[in-house]
């Protein structure tokens, strides 16, 4: 019933393994997310780099060579379009990531699902949800 696909984000702000801490730190800022998917050459998910990851830049904030590869988390999970939001759920919950790549068949990033939006996709489904009881309760005369 909650599929994946309905709730995620398909344009994805991503980075590739080899852009600079800096470049990816700029995306993070100007896109106002709190991580992004690192992607390979072929668009397969590679890894995320969060704010938490690059805060050890601060270590080494004149060295400008550092690559995103250099700081992101490898083990990732993901989920397909066709996973249930619940899973996604539970996951959120259990492992305290805020976002998870969704994947292809194949592997490339297609899109992302954060907690927020989650939350929004709740709001949403609760508002419909009272309206159609709302219409319900009260049918139109014809």
């Amino acid at each position: 019933m909650f599929e994946v696909r309905s709730v995620m984000t398909a344009d994805v702000i991503a980075v590739g393994r080899n852009a600079t801490v800096t470049e990816a730190m700029e995306l993070l800022r100007k896109h106002n997310v709190t991580g992004l998917p690192v992607v390979n050459d072929d668009g397969t998910v590679a890894g995320i780099i969060s704010e938490k990851d690059v805060l050890e830049f601060l270590h080494d904030i004149d060295d400008i060579t550092y690559r995103v590869e250099d700081f992101m988390t490898r083990d990732v999970v993901t989920f397909s379009e066709d996973a249930n939001l619940i899973d996604i759920c539970d996951l959120l919950l259990k492992k305290h990531f805020r976002r998870v790549p969704i994947v292809d068949a194949e592997g490339r990033l297609v899109g992302i699902v954060t907690r927020k939006d989650i939350i929004q996709y709740i709001v949403d489904y609760h508002s419909l949800f009272k309206e159609v009881l709302g219409a319900l309760a009260h049918p139109v005369a014809s």
